[in-house]
């Protein structure tokens, strides 16, 4: 009963202090910034001027609400610091008169990405489960380290890729977490990081159905990379936490999908010099090609990522379960 109570208690709360928060938006003028709409993103005029940056508001939420329901753990809250950290980096970006420089932006997500990576090899170890087999394996620290800064990285930049759709990127973000629980659960039911597993993850999805209410298209207020940023590292750190870090090759897909084929080709262009560019006949993210190529409105864009997220999630987990059955 009081797992039942710190999560419903700290979920009800978190939405309703979330949702009032972004409603009345306290202090929007010394804190918000602005949308500047994004450069070659289609169809990204119409956000400019709607407050953006109010990650802020449920990042903090969440981080304070997690802090005051969860079991204490060292871990846990060196965890939620780092994710508060990662908020500011994008939250600064947000509310500056001009766009900070991508190569800045690209150094503190990486700062960004260690830091996550030390605090989830120091208090966690670098044990793994397969989560569609439920087998369980020890890797050397190091290349554990080494993997999980590249979880943080690839999460952020996705995820903040793919908040150029109203209600895209929290739609998908939603359907991550639950899947990721699910997953944990089935594999080891009632454990200790369970608990608190159930806990966040209630928590951020709490919150990030507030945010929701005011970014459905049409919206009227942009997560921005305080949000994004935030998102991104926590997925990844949420996929550690749950000791299933492959698990973001399924889960992630649909930002990987999105989000991820513009990091590439943008990454793959700079180091050829623009030499080799792959996908050159796909306008990315992926959301703009299917905007500005074939046709689609703000609101069936949505609708065909997250339906497609959906199946797959439902797949991951079906399989999971039929894997589990028979063994």
């Amino acid at each position: 009963m009081d797992l039942l109570y710190r999560v419903a208690g700290g979920s009800v709360s978190a939405f309703i202090v979330t949702f009032l928060l972004l409603k009345f938006l306290p202090g929007e003028k010394v804190l918000m910034g602005h949308d500047r709409g994004r450069k070659f993103a289609q169809g990204s005029a119409v956000n400019i001027g709607k407050p953006t940056g109010v990650g802020f508001y449920f990042t903090l939420v969440f981080a304070v609400a997690s802090g005051i329901c969860c079991y204490f753990t060292p871990g846990l809250v060196c965890g939620l610091t780092a994710l508060v950290a990662s908020m500011m980096t994008g939250f600064l970006d947000d509310r500056s008169k001009d766009p900070w420089d991508e190569y800045l932006k690209g150094f503190l997500d990486f700062v960004m990405s260690v830091l996550g990576a030390v605090v989830c090899v120091w208090f966690y170890g670098s044990n793994v489960i397969i989560g569609v087999t439920g087998g369980r394996y020890h890797l050397n620290p190091i290349l554990f380290a080494t993997l999980a800064v590249m979880l943080f990285v690839v999460s952020i930049n996705a995820t903040n890729a793919t908040d150029g759709i109203d209600g895209l990127s929290g739609s998908l973000s939603i359907l991550s977490i639950a899947t990721l629980f699910t997953i944990s659960f089935i594999n080891r039911p009632a454990s200790e990081s369970d608990r608190n597993g159930l806990i966040i993850g209630a928590i951020m999805i709490c919150v990030l159905l507030a945010y929701l209410i005011f970014n459905f298209n049409p919206s009227k207020m942009m997560m921005g990379d305080a949000g994004s940023r935030a998102l991104g590292f926590f997925i990844a750190f949420y996929a550690i936490y749950l000791r299933i870090p492959f698990a973001y090759l399924i889960v992630g897909l649909p930002f990987l999908c999105d989000g991820g084929i513009s990091i590439f080709k943008i990454t793959v262009g700079r180091l050829t010099k623009k030499k080799i560019i792959p996908f050159k006949n796909i306008t990315t993210p992926l959301h703009d090609e299917l905007r500005k190529n074939r046709g689609f409105n703000v609101k069936k864009v949505w609708a065909t990522l997250v339906i497609a997220a959906l199946v797959i999630d439902l797949i991951y987990i079906g399989i999971t379960l039929i894997v589990h059955a028979v063994r």
